[in-house]
């Protein structure tokens, strides 16, 4: 899963969702078809020729079920649904008019749920969450690996498993990498926390947990209530899945640090008997991330690193390129220690592949696909193409065009812009481009140039019936921001997008597409606060809980505005010296106080989150002028989460 904390899943109230675009199925099959392979969004190249008659990945799917959590849904301590897979019975019978064939098929597989086994002593719970728990038995209880969002679905997942295999104590539990749906569910499985329960982590988890939303998290929150369809209803003209899991639960986050860390390929360690055997992945999936292999059981973890879908090199609410070469070497590295030693391989989404060839076909096939995204975007690059012509240009080779390198959550066109943007940034080179009009100016000129918004929205429904949407989205897109309440332009344009939506084969420009549609004809919805749960503020160090201030100051406000403070923390031996000048807040640290700050603070790191929060002083001690904290907080900003995306 993408990077994000909890609060970016559940950005929606659970009931927002009771409205969509009123546009026919008959009418929304969109006529326009890429011919970019399988990683484009709308209409894939090849997907009508895909071979249906292969049923291997429902077998697979099905292989080794147990039970199933009956009914499907799972309610927190207040009666508030927080899971209900259930909502997705749906899927059952073939595709409609109004979704991807193939995505429908996705989503077929993906939202089986229930307890499977998938080798002697290993057990899985898919369907109750956007990942999997995987549950190992060991001599004496039960090591548990990725325990899932929310503490109330992990509970679940792990009553189920309790249910039929017996009430065995928890021994181990193993976090593949820091994605919220990978250790958010923590206090589930470990309600009293760790204790002298080992936590194992890749090297690096923890700063990456709790860090990499906090910084631009409220932007990502609201872009991720489009990635994930938050606000849409559970239908086939609504969500129909997020092509690497269902959905998103919306219980309670926790996190609980981890007690042990692994840091290089080839270390080995046992937990209640069990031996694992580690490879370090950092760069791909995730900046922390590890597969293990079980060799007394002869299978494998291998984390996010290989599903059943292509996977996302640079991700749609927004973050850092991940690395797609250091991807390709790190499962072709797999291939080479997996060889004869396993008879299964499994990974925190999706469903297990048994079979040492089939094993390494699909790690093969997966090495080839990122290793090709990679290679044909540099050498485009470096034949003078820009990343949104490689994105049209480049083609799978037909080797790859596999069911597991489908571009169901990431996809070919988007990623190849993402690698582009690693090595080349947003500039293209074009001087044209260097110093474009903001996007409200830039379509009040174009709708002038078109002859003024009637005009434009007729040569708009011109291209929609040649088939051209694309531009006729960029049409009316210009129309609304020129005149954002055109009734008509809104209109017209949440129809487009609908028509994309539902022919999209990527889950996540279906629900990019069909939330912006709602959003054209009904509104903003209000989401959840992005402020993360306490048990991640408190990993938060100080200096990141600095940082996330510094960012939030209003520069202009506070141009003229200078001062000294320090903030001290005695448990920790450390004082921070902060400075604000030039609109600027920055800080350097060491164990002594500064006789020139103008108010020094000494406090607990728990007082500061409580100041921060809006708590006021409380106990903090207080020396001089305590009117320059009022000062300071009064010019951070307030972020907003529900800023207007296809509107200005």
């Amino acid at each position: 899963m993408s990077p994000i904390n909890r609060r970016s899943f559940v950005a929606a109230a659970a009931g927002a969702a009771a409205a969509a675009v009123a546009v026919s199925p008959e009418s929304a099959v969109a006529s326009e078809r890429h011919d970019g392979g399988s990683g484009n969004g709308i209409g894939a190249t090849g997907e009508g020729d895909l071979n249906y008659d292969d049923t291997a990945d429902f077998t697979n799917a099905d292989k080794g079920f147990i039970a199933a959590l009956t009914p499907g849904v799972v309610k927190n301590a207040d009666g508030k649904v927080i899971w209900d897979n259930d909502a997705y019975g749906f899927l059952k019978g073939d595709a409609p008019k109004s979704a991807s064939k193939s995505l429908w098929r996705q989503s077929q597989l993906v939202s089986k749920q229930g307890l499977y086994k998938v080798t002697d002593r290993i057990y899985q719970v898919r369907g109750l969450d956007l990942s999997n728990m995987t549950i190992v038995e060991g001599d004496t209880g039960i090591i548990v690996i990725d325990p899932l969002i929310s503490a109330e679905t992990a509970a679940a997942a792990l009553k189920l498993y309790r249910d039929n295999r017996g009430d065995k104590k928890v021994t181990a539990l193993l976090y593949t990498h820091p994605h919220v749906d990978h250790f958010g569910g923590a206090y589930g499985v470990l309600p009293g926390g760790a204790g002298d329960v080992p936590v194992v982590a890749p090297d690096g988890f923890l700063e990456h947990a709790v860090s990499e939303n906090v910084y631009a998290g409220t932007a990502m929150t609201r872009r991720s209530s489009y990635m994930y369809g938050a606000h849409l209803p559970k239908s086939a003209k609504g969500q129909v899945g997020c092509g690497l899991g269902q959905n998103v639960s919306l219980g309670s986050v926790g996190l609980i640090p981890p007690t042990r860390s692994i840091s290089k390929t080839g270390q080995v360690e046992t937990f209640d008997g069990v031996k694992i055997e580690f490879q370090m992945t950092p760069g791909t999936e995730a900046p922390a991330e590890m597969n293990f292999v079980f060799p007394d059981l002869r299978a494998a973890c291998m984390a996010e690193n290989a599903t059943h879908t292509m996977h996302n090199i640079i991700t749609l609410r927004g973050a850092q390129v991940r690395d797609a070469r250091e991807w390709a070497h790190y499962l072709n590295e797999s291939i080479d220690i997996l060889d004869g030693r396993v008879d299964v391989a499994f990974a925190s989404h999706h469903w297990p592949t048994w079979g040492g060839e089939e094993i390494t076909e699909l790690l093969a096939v997966q090495r080839d696909l990122y290793a090709y995204m990679h290679d044909q975007t540099l050498r485009m690059i470096n034949i003078g193409m820009t990343g949104k012509e490689i994105a049209e240009e480049i083609k799978l080779p037909p080797a790859l065009e596999v069911w597991a390198n489908r571009g169901y959550y990431g996809s070919l066109s988007h990623n190849v812009k993402g690698i582009y943007q690693r090595y080349m940034g947003w500039f293209d080179a074009n001087p044209a481009h260097l110093w474009e009009h903001t996007p409200v100016d830039e379509a009040k000129r174009y709708v002038k140039a078109l002859g003024g918004r009637t005009a434009t929205i007729a040569k708009a429904k011109g291209f929609e019936r040649d088939g051209d949407l694309r531009f006729a989205a960029t049409l009316l897109n210009h129309v609304v921001f020129a005149d954002p309440d055109n009734k008509v332009a809104r209109r017209e344009l949440a129809g487009i997008y609908t028509k994309l939506g539902y022919a999209s084969e990527n889950a996540v420009w279906r629900n990019f597409y069909l939330t912006g549609a709602m959003e054209l004809t009904g509104g903003v919805r209000t989401g959840e606060s992005t402020t993360v749960s306490p048990t991640m503020m408190m990993a938060l160090s100080v200096d990141q809980l600095i940082d996330s201030v510094a960012i939030r100051i209003d520069g202009p406000k506070a141009w003229d505005l200078k001062m000294r403070m320090d903030w001290s923390f005695p448990a920790l031996g450390v004082v921070y010296h902060l400075t604000v000048r030039n609109g600027v807040l920055t800080y350097r640290s060491d164990d002594e106080a500064d006789s020139g700050a103008g108010v020094t603070l000494t406090m607990s790191k728990a007082q500061l989150l409580a100041l921060l929060g809006g708590k006021g002083l409380g106990d903090i001690k207080v020396e001089g002028d305590a009117s320059l904290l009022t000062k300071l907080l009064a010019v951070v900003d307030k972020p907003d989460p529900n800023f207007a995306i296809v509107t200005p």
